[in-house]
């Protein structure tokens, strides 16, 4: 009960959005520490791979399923496109600041997971294509990981892909970035051609109010 008329219900003031932050709202910086973890995990997986690799032959990790194998990507993903480096660049730096944009406006745990894994796998081969040789937006990327009858990709490549694959069943799902779900026309409205007709009340018969016989004049008889 409350103590005093109009104190509020709940000691942090209001039980609404305003009285504090809620789990939707934490979901951007959900999606920036998964960025900043896949991300720095790109970067220390290669930094060992090239120290650990260079001039070196193959490893068989998992012998018949996963070999390291160290290799330098001037493409996108799965050494996609090794002619256009400086274009895959400048899409890379674009996709970073779109994402980034876009998060704010993140209410759904899957779309912050996405795009979180989305811009740490960019960020980690974009760092690559500005720091590494030959030059600035013309570097190699650093691949590593081998499965049999599969381009050698890195852990990057990986995320990018998870992230397309969380980013379209959540779109095949209707699920707006901002938790909404969407719902084809009329989905929330009966269908009236469909409705069931409602019976009427049947009103019971009035009863007609009955009239008092009347009574025939008697003749009158001679005096």
């Amino acid at each position: 009960m409350q103590a005093t008329p109009g104190a509020p219900l709940t000691a942090g003031g209001t039980g609404g959005p305003a009285g504090g932050s809620t789990p939707r709202t934490r979901l951007p910086w959900l999606a920036l520490i998964l960025a900043a973890v896949v991300w720095a995990t790109d970067l220390v997986t290669k930094v060992v791979a090239v120290a650990a690799m260079t001039d070196r032959a193959d490893v068989q990790l998992v012998p018949g399923v996963l070999n390291l194998t160290l290799t330098r990507n001037s493409g996108a993903a799965f050494s996609l496109g090794t002619s256009l480096t400086p274009v895959l660049t400048v899409v890379a730096c674009v996709v970073v600041v779109v994402v980034l944009r876009l998060l704010s406006r993140v209410r759904s745990t899957g779309w912050a997971v996405g795009l979180g894994l989305l811009l740490g796998g960019a960020l980690g081969n974009l760092t690559d294509r500005i720091f590494r040789s030959p030059g600035p937006f013309r570097g190699h990327v650093v691949d590593f990981l081998e499965l049999p009858h599969w381009p050698v990709f890195n852990v990057a490549d990986c995320c990018i892909v998870v992230a397309a694959g969380l980013i379209a069943v959540q779109s095949l799902r209707g699920i707006g970035m901002d938790g909404s779900r969407a719902t084809t026309q009329g989905a929330d409205t009966p269908d009236e051609s469909r409705a069931e007709p409602r019976e009427e009340p049947l009103e019971p018969p009035r009863e007609e109010p009955l009239e008092p016989p009347r009574e025939e004049p008697r003749p009158e008889h001679g005096r």
